[in-house]
């Protein structure tokens, strides 16, 4: 029994597309190897699914530049001068318009203007005029910037140098405190031994008077 006959249009169901679309794009490539291998053909294959997939097969014995090379040597026809005349339109087009720009310049800086009538000569004044100010507030802007910038550093910086002075007299403060105590402490140390001394000599020696406060004088000595 024979196979039924397929009716070749476009399949709906995208899974079945792609399906087929596999199955069939190896089936052509096998049939493509087995040409150039018995044959000794050349043969290039290049496919796009509908998903934009990109597959190639070429035969292993040309490049696709010489494949391509030799296709518009047969046919006589060249595939790229389309592409080229592109290319020299839009190079043409760039010219032009470096040209035009390189005007402009010359003429910002005051030269190549004897061609100029004087409704262009005023369109040019009032172009730089617009720059001129742009120029300006771009300078201002920028000069702004760095002043509160810089005052922004002399503010830490002057923070930072209070709170170092702080913590300066903090600490000379300290070491005075403890030098004062222990000034007075060693005074006070030395004033009891001395009345110590002074009362055991008075008792060793009686007839000596001493005066209040514990000191005497030129005179402080007497009978009594």
């Amino acid at each position: 029994m024979g196979r039924g006959k397929i009716e070749i249009k476009r399949i709906e169901n995208a899974t079945n597309r792609q399906v087929t679309y596999s199955k069939r794009r190896n089936g052509i490539f096998k049939k493509a190897q087995e040409l150039t291998v018995l044959c000794d053909a050349k043969v290039s294959l290049i496919m796009f699914s509908s998903t934009g997939k990109f597959h190639e097969f070429i035969s292993p014995n040309i490049s696709t530049k010489a494949f391509f090379d030799l296709y518009q040597k047969t046919t006589g026809t060249d595939l790229w001068i389309s592409h080229y005349e592109k290319m020299q339109e839009n190079y043409r087009r760039l010219k032009e318009i470096n040209k035009k720009l390189r005007r402009e310049i010359r003429q910002r800086m005051g030269g190549d203007l004897d061609d100029l009538n004087i409704k262009e000569l005023q369109a040019l004044e009032a172009k730089m005029d617009s720059s001129l100010v742009a120029i300006r507030d771009r300078k201002y802007h920028v000069i702004k910037t760095q002043t509160d910038t810089h005052k922004k550093k002399v503010r830490n910086l002057e923070e930072r140098h209070a709170n170092l002075v702080f913590d300066l007299e903090t600490k000379l403060d300290q070491q005075d405190g403890i030098v004062e105590s222990e000034g007075y402490y060693n005074e006070a140390a030395n004033g009891a031994s001395n009345l110590h001394a002074l009362r055991l000599y008075q008792i060793h020696h009686p007839n000596l008077v001493l005066h209040h406060g514990g000191r005497f004088g030129s005179n402080d000595l007497r009978l009594a």
